[in-house]
């Protein structure tokens, strides 16, 4: 008999990043909404599932990476983690960047992620 996990703020994250790091974009609607909404620093704000896949597999500076997440807190409700990430570009400059993102969720999906950077900006 099958076992059934809940979902929780840390594994919803962590199976975000998995489906990013491997590039499994297909696998995208498991843990967005179909009208998420995704903000970070450099871009308008990418509106609606089909929009956020294109942004991952046509538009996206990175070729190849992973996310290394330090810490989870929050609910189902709302969420935040931090963390880093390291990887390749697509012109092979190695990237290696600490980051913090928010959620916002419903009905166990993602339906707003917002992501910071750890460097000078102002």
């Amino acid at each position: 008999m099958p076992t059934y996990t809940p979902v929780t703020a840390d594994s919803l994250v962590a199976r975000l990043f998995q489906v990013i790091d491997s590039r499994s974009w297909d696998e995208l609607g498991d843990v967005l909404t179909e009208d998420a909404v995704y903000e970070r620093p450099g871009y308008p704000a990418l509106e609606g599932l089909d929009r956020i896949r294109t942004f991952y597999e046509h538009e996206r500076i990175i070729t190849e990476g992973r996310h290394e997440v330090d810490q989870v807190t929050g609910s189902l409700g709302a969420a935040a983690c931090w963390g880093r990430f390291q990887g390749v570009s697509r012109d092979g400059t190695s990237l290696d960047e600490g980051f913090a993102d928010t959620y916002l969720v419903r009905d166990g999906k993602i339906e707003r992620r917002k992501t910071f950077f750890y460097r000078p900006a102002i």
